[in-house]
């Protein structure tokens, strides 16, 4: 079989032609910033807030720990300069391409998701009662004892916003996909028992629980709301993950479909299943030839069946 040189297949090489075949993905997610800047501009439903119901919601009116700027740079920024740096060590395109677009699909859905349930559930804060009577005189309804809000109709517009919560559901979308990324990238489930390598995958879902805890210290959420936004943005960037990329415990877990695809047209291999989507795959190195799963043992089964493979 031909050898697959590391490096062939890069943004000057081939980027125009992998950003071509998805125009239609890149087109949907400016549909879905759209949407999402509909969502924030709408006004949410305002929920009956009764007298007797402002029990839990006299909670001190804080300043944000995680200020909305630095949302974007957690759940975009700082897993878009992961995904960078692997592509400056391995050059591969369809890596760099796949996993910014299921990157930002996987948090822009999560963003469209979350402020429609927002906009719909219009649950109010645990600050609530001080972004309504911001001098701290509640006046209500003389029949319906329903809330008559004195304060700024921005604060609260977004006083009814707390169920789920965006800082949380963004901030897991994007961890979470770069949690998975990474899985794949340095082999976690390779069968070696390095606990080192779980360390590195658990930090960015970490992080991700320290912004949703955030949220609960901060007064701006209740703690079902941060436990949706969790599991919310988990849920889509695993979706979103695995349309690109094998499951982190595959055997080529390491790389996106698109380039297994790519390598099984030009050199007629067809992916069959469970095993290798491409089982005679080379790359050079400045070190030499080898095998691109080379440190891998547990396709042992796959391989060890084969005929002149060579390993090294």
């Amino acid at each position: 079989m031909p050898e697959i040189q590391l490096g062939a297949h890069t943004v000057r090489s081939h980027g125009v032609k992998v950003a071509r075949t998805h125009m239609h993905d890149w087109i949907i997610l400016l549909l879905l910033v759209v949407i999402e800047g509909i969502l924030n501009v709408i006004e949410p439903f305002h929920r009956f807030v009764g007298e007797d119901m402002m029990t839990d919601l006299r909670y001190p009116l804080k300043d944000n720990t995680v200020p909305f700027w630095a949302v974007p740079v957690i759940a975009i920024i700082i897993p878009f300069c992961v995904i960078l740096v692997y592509y400056f060590i391995r050059r591969d395109v369809y890596d760099l391409h796949h996993a910014i677009l299921g990157l930002l699909f996987s948090v822009l859905i999560t963003g469209v998701i979350t402020d429609a349930i927002k906009d719909a559930v219009g649950r109010p804060r645990p600050d609530f009662f001080w972004r309504c009577f911001p001098d701290g005189i509640g006046k209500f309804h003389n029949v319906t004892q329903n809330v008559i809000c004195t304060g700024s109709k921005s604060v609260i517009k977004e006083g009814h916003k707390s169920f789920p919560s965006g800082h949380t559901s963004w901030s897991f979308a994007g961890l979470g996909f770069l949690a998975l990324y990474l899985s794949g990238k340095i082999r976690v489930f390779d069968r070696r028992g390095h606990v080192a390598k779980l360390c590195i995958v658990f930090l960015p879902l970490l992080i991700a629980a320290l912004v949703g805890i955030s949220r609960v210290d901060d007064y701006w959420h209740h703690w079902q709301d941060v436990f949706a936004g969790g599991l919310l943005g988990l849920t889509v960037s695993s979706f979103c993950y695995l349309q690109f990329f094998p499951p982190p415990y595959h055997v080529d877990g390491w790389g996106p479909h698109a380039y297994f695809q790519m390598l099984a047209e030009s050199q007629n291999v067809r992916p069959n299943g469970q095993q290798s989507e491409l089982e005679d795959v080379y790359v050079d190195s400045q070190n030499g030839r080898e095998l691109s799963r080379a440190n891998t043992n547990d396709s042992g089964p796959i391989l060890d069946g084969m005929d002149g493979v060579r390993r090294y």
